[in-house]
């Protein structure tokens, strides 16, 4: 069974100076999530918000119901850290990679969906708090398991240089507890909005959906009404689009494009979202 439609817009593109407002009318706007680029400036050279941003958002957006349903936080983590613990000299590569010590504050936030980066957590520390330091290596199996044990949904994300390959020992563990239950493929390089659409990415999407039929495979960078087709056709379903939507005149009528395109090679409508199509 080919799994849901999703609409995705990432709050990176909304009028900070009313987040909680733009937020909340993305939903009403037809979004099912709302994705949060995390980052710290040293993973990618940019920075955004944290885990307080994120809690002081959520009341503004009523929970999902269910797993996957509407209003969930999919939080897009494009996070390191520069050691600064005795011994180690916080000017000297590598940075520590630690994706592994957000995931309680993130849940504690509101966080439904905890997305890390796959070339962060091959090289991550096993820390599970801010304030702790550990010399002790995890990776991505173990990092999944402690996501899905704070009761939250576990994605994946792999940059433009990185191959698809590298998943394919982790999709198929026989141990779900240690599976991610979304893929994001990159189609930009992460770490700033409206970049161009890389379209030479999507070779990625289509060996993952030939593979699993059944996965959430989202996309992240360059996504609107004129690139929608291509990331639709290669078989995405999560799509994640920045100013295409909150840029836009009518952000519904986007939203509804996105939409139909990804219906559109399931061969179905999407009767969840019939008020909108009423409204359009």
């Amino acid at each position: 069974m080919a799994p849901a439609t999703i609409i995705a817009p990432s709050i990176l593109s909304a009028d900070f100076s009313a987040l909680g407002a733009a937020c909340s009318k993305t939903i009403e706007d037809g979004a099912d999530w709302l994705h949060i680029d995390i980052m710290d400036g040293h993973f990618v050279p940019n920075l955004t918000f944290g885990a307080p941003v994120v809690a002081k958002v959520r009341p503004h957006v009523e929970a999902p119901k269910e797993i996957n349903g509407r209003g969930t936080f999919d939080c897009h983590m494009m996070i390191a850290e520069v050691g600064a613990y005795p011994g180690i000299d916080p000017l000297e590569p590598p940075h520590l990679m630690q994706p592994k010590k957000w995931v309680k504050e993130f849940q504690k936030a509101g966080c439904n969906l905890y997305c890390f980066h796959y070339e962060a957590a091959i090289a991550s520390t096993a820390a599970e708090d801010p304030a702790e330091h550990s010399d002790q290596q995890t990776n991505p199996k173990e990092l999944i398991r402690f996501i899905h044990d704070q009761g939250m949904q576990a994605g994946i994300a792999l940059k433009p240089d990185t191959p698809v390959d590298v998943l394919w020992d982790i999709l198929d563990n026989a141990d779900t507890a240690e599976v991610p239950d979304m893929v994001l493929v990159m189609t930009v390089y992460p770490g700033f909005g409206g970049q161009k659409f890389m379209a030479s990415e999507l070779p990625k999407v289509r060996a993952l959906r030939d593979r699993f039929p059944e996965l959430n495979i989202e996309v992240d960078g360059g996504l609107g009404p004129g690139t929608i087709d291509q990331a639709a056709d290669a078989g995405a379903n999560v799509i994640v689009a920045g100013s295409a939507v909150f840029s836009a005149s009518d952000p519904a009528a986007v939203i509804q494009t996105l939409r139909m395109a990804v219906d559109k090679r399931k061969g179905k409508g999407n009767p969840e979202r019939s008020d909108l199509n009423e409204k359009l």
